[in-house]
């Protein structure tokens, strides 16, 4: 109700400030506990999950407020991505709500503060417990951006309930030529070998614009190596019908259009790895049947973040009562249960 009564002003507010301010409320405010695991927890690559429910990367980019975060009722918050350098992103304006699509269009460029910043915020935090998964990425101008994910790795692994390796942001250029089978293999093997034998899992992100091809080999690339898990889908450069001004703007769209692409490279990546890797399913989740049916398509776990912009940081717990309701609607005593049963 709070949220919106204030929603008009924030709305008048460029979204770039209101983010910022957001972060900036949740830094100073009280955190809430975080959810207790219960009914919808839920175990994947050796994690406890309170709950399915998490904050997708980009919304706390630089590791500033996980434990507000996961005090809004959500089971898990990755934070990033983080580079090695600190670099300040793609020129501004680079972030369009698209309200009559309930979307969103970035194209921010990996901005934040850099490694050894966010490290230091979380090594501060780390005694207070919460799965706190961390997203890495490379610098624009580096000239090794298989070196910038192995530091990286270094640095966030003592860090991190888990790691996710993010090769499928659209807004650093040539960045998803890393999802290439030959490109995939030699960057997988740099991060092991940088976690060691006692790191935390790893996860790798994929885009949604792959071809049945790409797919294939990504999930071939995923069960032979020691990926734990895939995270499906980062934001898409294809343009469905659109009605917002802001439609044509460049950059990764997210919300609501995505839904059914997501949704679909679910069920793909269920088919290719024939169930044996966990997914994440992520991409215009907005509801408690958008990832009851994201569940059902295979995925293990969930994230959300675009949603929040329109329905407000009640839509966690929102949405984990739902997902209890249409358990038990369905005749599932679990959320294991339930996985890839459509």
């Amino acid at each position: 109700m709070i949220f919106q009564l204030f929603k008009p002003a924030i709305f008048a507010l460029d979204p770039e400030k209101a983010h910022r301010m957001t972060i900036a409320a949740m830094r100073t405010a009280p955190s809430l506990p975080a959810p207790k695991a219960g009914r919808l927890a839920v175990n994947v690559a050796g994690i406890q999950f309170p709950n399915p429910i998490g904050m997708a990367a980009g919304y706390d980019k630089d590791g500033e407020v996980p434990d507000a975060v996961l005090g809004l009722g959500f089971g898990f918050t990755e934070v990033g991505s983080i580079t090695p350098l600190p670099q300040a992103g793609n020129p501004k304006p680079r972030l369009f709500r698209l309200v009559e699509d309930k979307a969103v269009i970035n194209r921010m460029g990996f901005n934040n503060g850099g490694a050894e910043a966010a490290a230091k915020r979380l090594a501060a935090r780390k005694s207070r417990g919460g799965v706190v998964g961390i997203n890495i990425g490379a610098n624009k101008d580096s000239d090794d951006r298989i070196a910038d994910y192995a530091a990286m790795t270094k640095i966030m692994a003592p860090l991190a309930t888990y790691l996710t390796v993010n090769i499928s942001s659209p807004n650093t250029p040539g960045l998803r030529a890393l999802q290439d089978e030959s490109a995939l293999v030699e960057l997988l093997q740099a991060v092991f070998e940088a976690r060691g034998a006692n790191g935390p899992p790893v996860f790798l992100k994929v885009a949604p614009d792959l071809t049945s091809e790409d797919i294939d080999s990504i999930a071939r690339i995923s069960i032979e190596s020691e990926l734990a898990a895939l995270i499906v889908s980062n934001t898409t450069i294809s343009r469905p019908s659109l009605r917002s001004r802001h439609g044509g703007e460049t950059g990764g769209l997210s919300g609501g259009p995505l839904n059914r692409l997501a949704l679909q490279r679910v069920r793909d990546f269920r088919s290719a790895t024939g169930g044996k890797m966990p997914l994440v399913g992520v991409g215009g989740i907005a509801s408690a049947e958008d990832a009851w049916a994201r569940i059902r398509a295979g995925a293990s776990l969930v994230q959300l973040y675009s949603a929040l912009v329109y329905e407000g940081p009640g839509l966690a717990r929102k949405i984990a009562a739902g997902i209890e309701r249409l358990m038990e609607r369905d005749g599932f005593s679990s959320i294991a249960d339930a996985v890839g049963s459509e």
